[in-house]
């Protein structure tokens, strides 16, 4: 079965959107646009496919686009293996970002590195995010994912490595972006001048802006 776009997913996706929606007072769940930019990467982005797969069943994840820099190994087999949208864009890291994240069709999008690896509960914190997400105020407007390294730590050592991840120049690519579309668009989006666009997006944000998700990460290109 693929990964993306089968049948059973979209009768799932349809459901659970029909169910939560009944929930909510009627408001849709968002659906999550996956972004990984590739290069060389076929070995290890098998491994964030297959992390993914609980958020297609559960009807959060409506597509993984994977922004390819003309690879020449087996990535674009493995992208068609598991249903991918796969797309070959010359230029810089940050023109294959803005370029998938343009042509995405979820509202929300998920950038994360090749052979990163998210926990199970990742699909339940995304969901719980959301819901944050959606009220009025202050709430964060982008989210990160936990490293790995603090999973298992007490509550005290967790907040101790966050508060020096924090002085050190804040949240780093490898833990993944999460943020609206609307939000990209307005942040200008990754700089395709960039020598480092994606930490660049992250201190666009600003760190009071970017929530902590109760899920673990570990491992990227």
């Amino acid at each position: 079965m693929k990964l993306i776009e089968t049948a059973e997913y979209r009768g799932i996706a349809s459901s659970r959107a029909h169910d939560m929606g009944q929930q909510s007072h009627n408001i849709s769940v968002p659906m999550l646009s996956i972004v990984i930019p590739t290069h060389e990467s076929e070995r290890v982005v098998v491994r964030t496919l297959s992390c993914l797969v609980p958020g297609v069943v559960a009807g959060v994840v409506r597509e993984v686009i994977l922004a390819d820099s003309g690879s020449g190994d087996g990535t674009e087999q493995v992208a068609d293996i598991a249903g991918c949208r796969f797309m070959t864009v010359a230029g810089s890291l940050g023109t294959r970002l803005r370029t998938a994240a343009g042509q995405a069709r979820g509202p929300w999008l998920l950038f994360l590195r090749p052979g990163s690896v998210l926990e199970s509960a990742w699909t339940a914190e995304v969901e719980r995010f959301w819901m944050l997400a959606s009220d009025e105020g202050g709430a964060p407007k982008a989210a990160v994912f936990q490293p790995e390294a603090y999973r298992g730590q007490s509550l005290g050592a967790q907040v101790l490595n966050l508060l020096r991840q924090a002085a050190g120049g804040g949240f780093r690519p490898e833990q993944g972006l999460l943020l609206t579309k609307t939000a990209y668009d307005r942040l200008g989006g990754h700089d395709a001048k960039s020598a480092a666009p994606e930490a660049q997006l992250i201190r666009k944000i600003g760190r009071k802006h970017i929530a902590v998700l109760h899920a673990g990460i570990s491992g990227s290109q």
